[in-house]
C-alpha cells in the first residue's frame, strides 16, 4: 500500500512562493505517474500538474502553467511542487496523488479517476 504525505503548505501574499512536498512510505517504483491536484472550497477538485516516473514527462493545467514547476526524486521517494507568483485564486486544498497504471497520452492524469492513492491534503491561502 502506498502512503502518501503532502506538506509545505501554508499562508502567503499574492505573488509569493511555497513548495509542496509528497513523501511517499514505500518506493513510488511501481507506480506511473504522480499528480497535483486542488479543491477550493465549494468545487470540485482540479487537475494542477502530473509527472511521469520514468523520462520525467511532465503536463500542466493552463491555469498554473508557466508558475507552477512538478519535479520528482524517486530515489528519496518524493514529489515537488514549486509555486511561483501565487494568486489569490490559487487558494485550496493541494492533494498529491499516484496513478499504477500506464497511460501513453501524459493528459490520462488530469483525470481524478485515474489514480490509486491520495494524500490527505494541505491548505495554501494565498493572501491579496
Amino acid at each position: 500500500q502506498v502512503q502518501l504525505v503532502e506538506s509545505g503548505g501554508g499562508l502567503v501574499q499574492a505573488g509569493g512562493s511555497l513548495r509542496l512536498s509528497c513523501a511517499a512510505s514505500r518506493r513510488t517504483f511501481s507506480t506511473s505517474a504522480m499528480g497535483w491536484f486542488r479543491q477550493a472550497p465549494g468545487s470540485e477538485r482540479e487537475f494542477v500538474a502530473a509527472i511521469r516516473r520514468t523520462g520525467g514527462s511532465t503536463y500542466y493545467a493552463d491555469s498554473v502553467k508557466g508558475r507552477f514547476t512538478i519535479s520528482r526524486d524517486n530515489a528519496k521517494n518524493m514529489v515537488y511542487l514549486q509555486m511561483n507568483s501565487l494568486k489569490p485564486e490559487d487558494t485550496a486544498v493541494f492533494y498529491c496523488a499516484a496513478a499504477n497504471t500506464y497511460y501513453s497520452n501524459i493528459r490520462a492524469y488530469t483525470e481524478n479517476a485515474k489514480y490509486d492513492y491520495w494524500g490527505q491534503g494541505t491548505q495554501v491561502t494565498v493572501s491579496s
